[in-house]
């Protein structure tokens, strides 16, 4: 049976049993969505990928005091390596809305409802 994964040259493979401090650590970015999935769970939202990087992008362009729309926001992840469609980041903005996570600015930008800025406050 052939195991893709042994050397074909008939040298055996070095075999490591040594597991690196960090390899059950999670990420960095783990710990700052933490903070987001108790926000929507606190909202009644299960907590979805499409969810945890809308409301990063929106924190993340409020901590540099920008506004962002929904292009913005959909730009903003296609720059991160994150290929949803327009429609979806639409979409996910309006659901957020709706449930009182987010509000939709007279500009038409978004931006974290205070009660829910207040829930990331205390998390």
């Amino acid at each position: 049976m052939y195991n893709s994964q042994l050397p074909t040259d008939g040298s055996h493979a070095p075999i490591s049993t040594a597991i690196g401090s960090d390899t059950f650590d999670p990420p960095a970015e783990r710990h700052g969505n933490e903070r987001i999935r108790l926000l929507l769970k606190s909202f009644g939202l299960r907590t979805s990928l499409i969810r945890l990087k809308v409301i990063d992008a929106l924190l993340r362009a409020a901590e540099q005091d920008r506004s962002l729309g929904v292009r913005g926001v959909h730009t903003q992840l296609l720059e991160l390596d994150i290929p949803l469609s327009f429609l979806s980041v639409r979409e996910v903005l309006k659901r957020l809305c709706s449930e009182g996570v987010i509000v939709l600015n007279p500009d038409k930008s978004y931006s974290l409802h205070p009660k829910a800025a207040a829930v990331l406050q205390q998390a």
